[in-house]
């Protein structure tokens, strides 16, 4: 059966999927630029020639980068340390935002406004160094992922997806089959929270892939710095040297510079791009259904 609508209803429409292409355009033109910039010329950039496409195309950046020993190790770090941190941000955030979403827990709003008051007061990355030094754990992926291992943020997004989701009518019912806390929890709770577990995922990942300052803090040896400290690290020594160089040479540089600032982008972002559509569909739902009660 045809469903009929209004005029108003399709002049709404017309604007909303208007207004989701001007979002989406300014969303995916950076990242794109930055790809057809990685492979142009700096004087065909300056010029304004790249705009939907290369111009005189050059690899002169990814050389520069992928000759760079040390880029392999850092993709091999940024994975090891992404993959662990991930899994120890689920195994720990989940079961956790589970508990604070039932009521019978005991001053669980007590200790959710204690963690929702970390958002707002920070102690600060000095007294976080010297606890993560006190424990033995500089110059060690554990002081990359440890220190961050639960996010209140997402934290409250699972707990609004347990709380919307799971309803007390479902755990009486186990309860009644013979079913404890943790039988419900890992056979009816987990199984029904696979767009949750999506989502924490990707939101942890994203994070951990990303992340340069912890590294930079906590770790000392260059073997075992991530993808993006290696970038950064690389960017760095090239301006140094253009910094130290004579006249005659700033200019070409100074374009060797510009293609590593582009190409950075495009190679720490590759990960995730091949990521993100493995989880797509769950992510959206996931999103929208820990966004509807709190």
């Amino acid at each position: 059966m045809k469903i009929k609508t209004s005029r108003d209803d399709r002049v709404f429409g017309v604007i909303t999927v208007f207004t989701l292409i001007i979002v989406m355009i300014l969303a995916i033109y950076p990242l794109f630029f930055s790809l057809i910039a990685s492979f142009s010329s700096p004087q065909a950039i300056y010029q304004g020639k790249v705009i939907l496409w290369p111009a005189d195309i050059t690899f002169g950046g990814y050389k520069k980068i992928f000759a760079d020993k040390t880029i392999w190790t850092g993709y091999l770090n940024g994975i090891l340390y992404t993959a662990t941190g991930t899994l120890l941000n689920v195994i720990f955030t989940v079961p956790m935002a589970y508990a604070l979403s039932r009521k019978e827990f005991p001053l669980g709003g007590v200790y959710m406004k204690i963690m929702v008051f970390t958002m707002y007061f920070y102690g600060g990355i000095i007294p976080l160094y010297f606890v993560v030094r006190q424990l033995h754990m500089l110059d060690s992926i554990w002081a990359v992922v440890l220190p961050t291992m639960i996010s209140t943020y997402n934290l409250i997004i699972a707990r609004s997806y347990f709380l919307g989701n799971i309803p007390e009518e479902l755990k009486e019912a186990a309860f009644l089959d013979g079913c404890g806390y943790l039988g419900f929890f890992f056979k009816i709770a987990l199984p029904l929270s696979k767009s949750l577990i999506a989502v924490m995922v990707l939101f942890y990942a994203a994070k951990q892939w990303n992340s340069y300052f912890e590294p930079m803090i906590y770790l000392n040896t260059e073997s075992k710095f991530p993808l993006q400290l290696v970038l950064r690290t690389i960017l760095i020594d090239s301006q140094n040297a253009l910094a130290n160089s004579d006249a005659s040479t700033v200019a070409d540089k100074q374009q060797l510079v510009d293609l590593l600032k582009y190409g950075c982008v495009v190679v720490s972002s590759i990960p995730m791009l091949i990521f993100y559509p493995f989880v797509q569909k769950h992510f959206v739902k996931g999103m929208m259904v820990g966004a509807v009660k709190g």
